[in-house]
């Protein structure tokens, strides 16, 4: 396998892909292989160097931002522009979390995800993934993106590893809701064929929303089935690239309820909303990211030296 090389200091590999911002990539040997877009990408790292290899498949297509075009024809961006923006590897990681509260819980976790970054991923894969994940675990969501990829996906090779690159909204919007259901979506089925018939239409255009201001494409996120202010948010910081997005689930709310409000009993919504804007600031989606993944690897740790 012929690497390129990729400079990558501040950064962890491991820790950014189970981080649960993203769930198709699979562990191999020292690395990973997964899709970006439509291309086939194996990567693992060796201290600051990211070793990439991305072939085979289609050529990118306009969801792969990177893409060039000659003529007609759209090329698959160099190796390590495709690698270095999927991975944010242009982010300025020290000021991010230079502009973090100082307080015990945001300190322990900034220090835990040291290198952790925010993948830009693909809107549609992005919003469809997050649909899918209502209350669901990390690895169910794993599980489900899987079934999705392998029953309407096109399947890609890169050396002897089979990966499948995401279902265009085009081809989801075709299938039934059984069909869905049968990839262990549930109730979910229909809010994903919903979504998907939306934005293959043109109705819900992802793209044209990115010229939005954050209440708005919230709002417009909000209006799509199987979309509430969780999964919104999820989309705008992790597909957006709107680092204030606070997303809350489980974790997090047990997070802040236990360290920054263990006196108050009740905290509306709109409160808690002021607060998270007020104290994480500008960069709230990064600090909520470190939080999130802090809170979930220490219960899994926890729980294994119970068991």
């Amino acid at each position: 396998m012929k690497f390129t090389k990729i400079c990558a200091p501040d950064f962890d590999l491991e820790k950014t892909l189970d981080s649960g911002q993203v769930f198709h990539w699979q562990r191999t040997g020292n690395g990973f292989v997964g899709t970006i877009g439509d291309l086939p990408v194996y990567v693992d790292q060796d201290n600051d160097i990211l070793r990439a290899k991305v072939e085979g498949g289609a050529p990118a297509t306009p969801r792969t931002r990177c893409a060039t075009k000659i003529g007609s024809q759209e090329l698959a961006p160099p190796v390590v522009d495709l690698v270095a923006h999927y991975f944010a590897l242009d982010h300025p990681l020290a000021e991010i979390c230079d502009s973090f509260p100082k307080d015990p819980v945001m300190n322990a976790a900034r220090d835990f995800c040291r290198g952790l970054r925010i993948i830009r991923q693909l809107k549609w894969e992005c919003l469809a993934t997050f649909i899918c994940s209502s209350m669901k675990q990390v690895a169910h969501i794993r599980q489900i993106s899987l079934a999705l990829r392998k029953r309407f996906g096109d399947q890609r090779k890169i050396d002897n590893y089979l990966v499948y690159a995401f279902p265009s909204a085009q081809r989801v919007a075709r299938a039934s809701e059984k069909q869905l259901r049968d990839c262990k979506l549930g109730y979910r089925a229909k809010n994903l064929c919903g979504t998907a018939r939306l934005v293959s239409c043109g109705q819900a255009d992802l793209e044209a929303w990115s010229a939005l201001s954050d209440d708005e494409l919230r709002k417009q996120l909000c209006a799509l089935p199987g979309v509430g202010p969780k999964i919104a948010n999820c989309v705008m910081l992790f597909a957006y690239e709107r680092l204030r997005a606070f997303p809350i689930d489980v974790w997090i709310e047990r997070v802040l309820r236990q360290q920054y409000f263990s006196r108050r009993r009740k905290m509306t919504a709109q409160r808690l909303r002021e607060f998270l804007e007020r104290y994480f600031g500008k960069h709230g989606g990064y600090a909520q990211q470190y939080l999130f993944h802090h809170a979930r690897v220490s219960s899994r740790n926890s729980t294994a030296r119970t068991e």
